[in-house]
């Protein structure tokens, strides 16, 4: 059988990527598309696959402006020719589950989120206060016309499968579509607690994008008076380090994996002031026994339990996170209950689970 895997971008390795990683690692023989390669971003598996890449990649410097480029995204990723391939597996948050299959293909799309920024948070992204009212109001139509290529292209996908029921929900409204779940992997043999007493500061782990709402844990650390560091990079790390002038804040930039595990390690909390589809900061932090401040919405009421793993909060206030922080960094939580708790998202499970699913597609489309 032969198998394409597409993913929307290779930059850098977040939590959708360690979801392709594993994937890579089950079917080492398949073939990578994306639409942008940063060579050397990735881990070595995905590296190992020489992802194959859409005619963008040939612009100089694309990989600092990439985003800019969105309102070609779906006429590239439609320029992939997968003839040939009997399946297809995305990893998609943006535009990779529109990829055009061959008809006797199957697809199955494990759905990080339909898009964010063309269905409910445009304003997050492209909103007046953030580019200003005419380059926002020149936004929305694309925005709009981009939604309506999501949903009308949802068809091309012949299973979807879930990072959360969140998501589940997200793809049932906007793509009339059901949705089984696969929570995605962590290696909870590599995230481990160890004899590091915490700390009395906050992690924040996160691309600097606006609806990480790093700016909202800033200023809840700022009245707190709970020194905050920020490990991750993106468009907005200006913005916010002019927010965080005067305050107790570093930023870390881009930390290797052994560098981050002793972050999370020491802290005496991670911070999740956004609604996450999933969130695999959370459940990395509580591998290594940490409690988790996040905001009750989204993934999060499905990866912190409350007062056990973690504080949620019910409103995402400065007032609300700086009284959540404080209330974290004075309790004694049982680093062993954080940890089991995470230990039912290991890569195992996920690998189970998924091909699972896969199989179950391809069962099901013989019997047809």
């Amino acid at each position: 059988m032969k198998i394409a895997l597409v993913h929307d971008w290779l930059t850098g390795m977040r939590g959708g990527e360690k979801a392709l990683e594993s994937l890579c690692e089950l079917y080492p023989h398949a073939d990578l598309f994306t639409l942008i390669h940063r060579r050397g971003s990735t881990s070595p598996p995905i590296e190992r696959m020489r992802p194959r890449t859409s005619w963008l990649q040939h612009l100089p410097g694309i990989d600092h402006y990439y985003r800019r480029c969105l309102p070609l995204f779906p006429f590239v990723i439609e320029q992939f020719n997968l003839d040939g391939y009997d399946l297809v597996i995305s990893t998609s948050h943006c535009v990779a589950k529109s990829v055009v299959r061959p008809g006797r293909a199957r697809h199955l799309c494990y759905c990080f989120t339909p898009m964010r920024y063309a269905w409910d948070q445009f304003d997050a992204y492209f909103g007046p206060e953030r580019l200003g009212s005419i380059r926002s109001g020149l936004m929305r139509p694309l925005m709009a016309a981009l939604a309506r290529w999501d949903a009308q292209t949802s068809g091309r996908v012949d299973r979807y499968v879930a990072i959360s029921q969140h998501v589940a929900l997200r793809i049932d409204r906007y793509y009339n579509r059901k949705a089984v779940v696969v929570y995605p992997p962590v290696d909870t043999t590599f995230y481990t607690p160890d004899n590091v007493a915490r700390e009395r500061w906050a992690l924040m782990v996160t691309a600097l994008v606006p609806y990480k709402k790093v700016d909202l844990a800033i200023d809840a650390c700022r009245r707190a008076r709970v020194l905050l560091r920020i490990v991750g990079d993106g468009p907005e790390r200006s913005t916010l380090e002019r927010r965080a002038a005067g305050s107790d804040v570093e930023f870390l930039g881009v930390r290797s994996d052994d560098d981050l595990r002793t972050l999370y390690r020491r802290c005496g909390a991670v911070m999740l002031p956004g609604e996450e589809d999933f969130g695999i900061v959370p459940v990395e932090a509580q591998a290594c026994g940490r409690p988790v401040v996040a905001l009750a919405r989204g993934g999060a009421l499905e990866t912190v339990v409350d007062g056990v793993t973690g504080v949620l909060i019910p409103e995402p206030t400065v007032e609300a996170f700086a009284e959540g922080v404080t209330s974290a960094l004075s309790q004694d939580f049982d680093p062993v209950a954080i940890r089991l708790h995470a230990l039912q998202f290991n890569r195992p499970r996920f690998a189970r689970e998924i091909q699972a699913c896969v199989m179950d597609m391809l069962h099901h489309a013989q019997t047809a």
